[in-house]
Order: structure tokens, then C-alpha cells, then sequence
């Protein structure tokens, strides 16, 4: 599973190809990666938000949401110019980048709220979420391809919810491929689902916020 090449690098197309591939699924994963293990202190570490302010906490997920999201677009234009230097230019299919991205964002923003409001009450997850973002890490195509899985394993591959991301993102960037509009259709519907239990959680358990912190 872990081959040094994927399908659509070639053995002549040098690493440079490969090094884009897997910077490629990496940029994905270090997106949810970081909120998730930033998650646990959003709300536990503004204390003074919680207890003395008047101010609509459920913010405070989303600025660390939008802190990964502005690291990963720094991500993304070093990519493109990779991309540039590389193969001499970008495809015009990177405009479906965003459309693809937007489900990701909404999966982030609902794992965030669900993790941040769970954490004021549950100091422990903290210690875990770090485990949990580099389990993902290798258990996302990041350092190998889906195609490299025996049939029978990839449906389970499929459950990992950065699987269609980190799929449809180097399909965009690298190949020139249109997104797979039944996956995507699947993966945004995900990602609508996760964000609302996760606002939703975060509102049922925001009350008593001020009584714990």
C-alpha cells in the first residue's frame, strides 16, 4: 500500500511529481488536523469570553477554523507554484477547487464546535485529539493512492470523511479532472450534517459553559 508511486505518476515523471501528489493530500489533512487538535481549547482558553462578556461564543471555533483555512490557502498558492515550475503551468479545472473545499470547511467548522463545547466538560479530549489527527494521517490516502487498496478495503477507505477531499484535490490540481459530482454530492452532504450536529451540540451545551470555566 505504501508504494513510493501512485497511478498517473509515471516512473520518468521524476519525485518532483510525487513530492506535489503528496503535498497535495497533505494540505487536506493538515486543515482538519489542526482544528481538531485546536479544537479543545477554542472556548477552555478565553475563560474571560465565557464568564464576563457578552459575546457570541460560537466565534470561537470558527476563528480557529479560519486560522487552519488561511494556513492551508498559504499552502495552496505554494502548490500552484509548485505546480508552475513543475509541469509549467495550472489547469483550468482549479476553479472547482472551492466547490470542492466547501464541504471540507463545513466538516471542520462542525468537528470544531463539537470538540470545543465537549472539552469545557471533558478536559481529557484534549489528550486524545492529537492521537486521533495522526491515526488520520495514515489512514487517508495521503501516502498512498485508493488504487493501491485490494477491492474489498476500499469501501472502508471510503468512510474516512478526507478520503473524497484529498481524492477530488489532486484529481482537480494535478490531472485536470472535473469533481465526481455523485461523491461530491455525498460528501457534501456530510459535511452539512456534521456542521449542524456540531452547532447544534455547542447550543445545547453552552448554558453551562460559565458554571465549569
Amino acid at each position: 500500500v505504501f508504494n513510493a508511486r501512485r497511478s498517473g505518476v509515471e516512473p520518468g515523471s521524476g519525485m518532483a511529481d510525487f513530492g506535489l501528489w503528496l503535498f497535495a493530500g497533505m494540505l487536506v489533512h493538515g486543515l482538519f488536523g489542526e482544528c481538531l487538535t485546536r479544537a479543545p481549547s477554542a472556548v477552555v482558553g478565553q475563560p474571560s469570553y465565557v464568564k464576563k462578556v457578552i459575546f457570541p461564543l460560537e466565534i470561537l471555533p470558527l476563528v480557529v477554523v479560519g486560522s487552519a483555512l488561511f494556513h492551508a490557502l498559504v499552502g495552496i498558492g505554494v502548490l500552484l507554484c509548485g505546480l508552475c515550475i513543475v509541469r509549467g503551468g495550472i489547469s483550468e479545472t482549479v476553479l472547482w477547487l472551492p466547490l470542492v473545499w466547501l464541504p471540507l470547511i463545513l466538516l471542520c467548522a462542525g468537528v470544531t464546535w463539537l470538540v470545543a463545547a465537549l472539552a469545557v466538560y471533558l478536559r481529557d479530549i484534549g489528550q486524545m485529539t492529537g492521537l486521533v489527527a495522526t491515526v488520520l494521517l495514515f489512514l487517508s490516502p495521503i501516502f498512498f493512492s485508493a488504487s493501491s487498496l485490494p477491492e474489498h478495503y476500499r469501501p472502508l477507505l471510503e468512510l474516512n470523511p478526507l478520503t473524497v477531499p484529498i481524492e477530488m484535490s489532486r484529481s482537480i490540481l494535478l490531472d485536470g479532472m472535473a469533481p465526481v459530482w455523485g461523491g461530491l454530492g455525498m460528501h457534501s452532504l456530510m459535511g452539512v450534517v456534521v456542521a449542524w450536529l456540531g452547532l447544534a451540540t455547542f447550543q445545547k451545551l453552552r448554558p453551562g459553559f460559565a458554571d465549569v470555566l
